[in-house]
């Protein structure tokens, strides 16, 4: 009896293990219920209930034991995130024991070294500051202060990697001090359309990955989860726009400078060079797994073809629409091929290229400045924009949950 209880008390142990884990790794609150639901059934564990949100995960295994209350931990890698699931199906699969799989997920995922220096990681912000003003504002000048504003972004994620409590301020002193940067020169006469350039280098500080799993958990019915990761992710982008405010008073620059124009036209092959410099950049940024390097690239590239293409004939809110739903069905597909990274891993560095960095922050900033012509015209255009490539993470996120089995790990 005593052994009986040991081992029920290893296996609940380790799923709460495994279960703050994929929370860590930025797993929807949905899959984690399923996949622990049916590893629990897969270990012999009655009356399991769980209940998984974004920060914390309430798990118990019988009615009269007491609720196991885990708070999450540090955010994991995408190497470290794709360790962990290999391990929860070799585990559902019951190619590993309990015990084998606690060794494994302490070794090889907490415990695992990133496959690069961090500071290398960190100077992944350059390539997609440089290959996302290919794509807005692809002018010389605007080039170079893109790669400067990067390396600044770099610093600033290394003061906050050495001093964790400063995280709360990344957002406004980011976006304060590339501005200030990106409109003294543009208050020099050195550059035109200053907006574009700070878009392309704030870009990978915008919370899309919260983004993408906010609407995935609400569109699997997950709204407590799902919208405090949408609350979340609206103030931090609130921040970044109140910085580029403070920035447009401190250096006293006016509205006008800051619609919405583009004054270098980009062609095909710069276009297509952004994409590959910006992609390079997030998969060096967000320690993507090597094996899974062509999945993704086949997303990002097929995704910014569908948004570029279809938004230059028919506009950036029908663009958006087009290259999140691509990026979603392709991820879907890619998910179900053998080995196939799950729809997350391949959609979420596609998301960060095609819908934060081209019309997020652009568009909520239009809602702060104007756009040159009426607040109303401003409100509407960043409102579609925004929705039409919420609707299409949705769709993706909802097709992604239905190909998959009950207690598959989707996003």
């Amino acid at each position: 009896m005593s052994e009986a209880s040991d081992s029920t008390q290893d296996s609940q142990e380790l799923l709460v293990t495994i279960g703050a884990g994929l929370l860590a790794g930025g797993i929807s609150s949905v899959d984690v219920e399923d996949a622990l639901t049916g590893l629990a059934r897969t270990l012999g564990i009655s009356k399991f209930r769980i209940a998984a949100l974004p920060r914390g995960l309430f798990l118990t295994s019988a009615s009269g034991d007491s609720t196991k209350f885990e708070r999450i931990g540090p955010d994991l890698r995408f190497d470290q995130t794709a360790k962990l699931l290999d391990i929860v199906d070799a585990l559902r699969a019951r190619r590993l024991s309990v015990e084998a799989a606690g060794r494994m997920i302490e070794i090889e995922v907490h415990a695992r070294p990133p496959r690069w220096p961090v500071w290398l990681s960190r100077l992944g912000a350059v390539p997609i500051g440089v290959g996302l003003c290919l794509l807005l504002e692809p002018g010389l000048i605007n080039l170079a202060f893109a790669a400067f504003g990067s390396l600044i972004v770099a610093g600033i994620l290394a003061v906050n990697g050495r001093w964790p409590n400063l995280s709360p301020l990344l957002p406004v002193s980011s976006a304060f001090i590339v501005s200030v940067i990106v409109l003294i020169g543009y208050r020099l006469d050195w550059l035109e359309s200053p907006l574009r350039t700070i878009v392309a280098t704030l870009a990978l500080l915008l919370p899309g990955s919260a983004v993408v799993t906010g609407l995935t958990e609400i569109s699997a019915g997950a709204l407590s989860a799902g919208s405090s990761r949408l609350v979340s992710a609206t103030v931090q982008l609130a921040m970044f726009i109140a910085g580029v405010a403070g920035a447009a008073a401190i250096t006293g620059t006016g509205a006008e400078a800051l619609r919405n124009t583009q004054l270098t036209d980009s062609a095909w092959q710069l276009s297509a060079l952004g994409v590959l410099s910006a992609t390079i950049g997030l998969m060096i940024y967000l320690y993507t797994p090597l094996e899974h390097t062509l999945p993704i690239v086949l997303t990002i590239a097929v995704a910014a073809l569908a948004q570029l293409g279809i938004g230059a004939e028919l506009g950036a809110a029908v663009g958006g629409l087009a290259g999140a739903l691509t990026a979603s069905l392709v991820a879907v597909i890619l998910s179900r091929l053998p080995r196939g990274p799950i729809w997350r891993i391949s959609y979420v560095p596609a998301f960060l290229i095609v819908a934060p960095g081209s019309f997020g922050l652009l568009n909520a900033s239009q809602l702060e400045f104007g756009d040159g012509s009426s607040v109303e015209g401003g409100l509407l255009a960043a409102g579609a924009t925004f929705f039409s490539i919420a609707i299409g993470t949705v769709i993706g996120a909802a097709i992604a949950h239905a190909v998959e089995p009950k207690d598959e790990i989707v996003a």
